[in-house]
């Protein structure tokens, strides 16, 4: 039987009740994770910390903020189950979710990574009935844009430790990671239906622009270039096209986000 993991980072900005609701929706799997691995990446609230005592599941603390991809990392390094699902603590994953990547993975041995369409809401799953979805095969995609919903991808445990596992790439280390995986051969793939619900905000709007979001381009479409997926003038011409996309105003980029992600739209 293969096995499966579930892993989760929080941090000091996590919100107690939305970690509540995606551990809920962990414990209601149709096939449950095998085993539980939650990362404190620093200080965090004592509300948090209570919600995290609660759970039967194997806790890493890091003593200091270090960020998404070496709080990611830092939980792969003690997963040893074949698959690794993952979550962001303030989504959820719709019941049937794992058994359906499990099945899927276990069917298809070339496949590395397996996102889903997610359902977006603003408070509660289920609340505007907007799906985001990707590409079923997204490796021309990847050229341009991170290929998998991450909240809502598992991992071929194996596959993604034989490529360096997660990097500290600021902002991009979930693209990073399945760019390197295509670059080896592996497959990544997207199921067609919404299976995670993915909570977006405005605040996940206003915060795509910056000397910081900038550099993070740049050092991505660099990592795209020496990976081999991409040419030097495409990396260009992603970066201008990127950097562009993220200085529309707020209301205009909603709009462009939807026309570009959501189903029907």
């Amino acid at each position: 039987m293969a096995t499966l993991a579930a892993l989760i980072t929080v941090y000091h900005g996590t919100d107690a009740a939305d970690l509540e609701r995606a551990l809920a929706s962990l414990q209601a799997q149709t096939r449950p994770a095998d085993e539980l691995v939650i990362v404190v990446d620093g200080p965090v609230g004592k509300a948090v910390e209570g919600v995290v005592e609660k759970q039967k599941a194997r806790v890493i603390r890091l003593p200091e903020n270090v960020g998404a991809g070496p709080a990611s990392q830092a939980g792969l390094e003690a997963i040893g189950a074949d698959y690794t699902a993952r979550l962001d603590s303030d989504d959820a994953a719709k019941p049937e979710r794992f058994q359906r990547q499990l099945a899927y993975l276990e069917a298809h041995s070339g496949v590395g990574a397996l996102g889903t369409a997610v359902e977006e809401f603003a408070r509660t799953p289920g609340d505007t009935g907007r799906v985001r979805a990707l590409p079923e095969d997204p490796h021309a995609y990847a050229r341009m844009n991170s290929p998998v919903n991450n909240p809502s991808v598992m991992l071929r445990t194996r596959a993604v430790k034989e490529v360096g596992g997660y990097r500290d790439v600021h902002f991009m280390e979930d693209y990073d990671l399945y760019a390197r995986l295509i670059a080896d051969g592996w497959q990544v793939r997207n199921l067609p239906e919404a299976l995670t619900d993915f909570q977006v905000t405005d605040a996940q709007f206003s915060r795509r622009t910056g000397r910081e979001m900038f550099a993070a381009e740049v050092q991505m479409q660099r990592n795209l270039v020496a990976y081999g997926l991409i040419s030097r003038p495409r990396a260009v011409f992603n970066l201008a096209a990127r950097s562009a996309y993220r200085m529309l105003p707020t209301g205009l980029l909603k709009r462009v986000y939807a026309v570009l992600f959501h189903r029907g739209e």
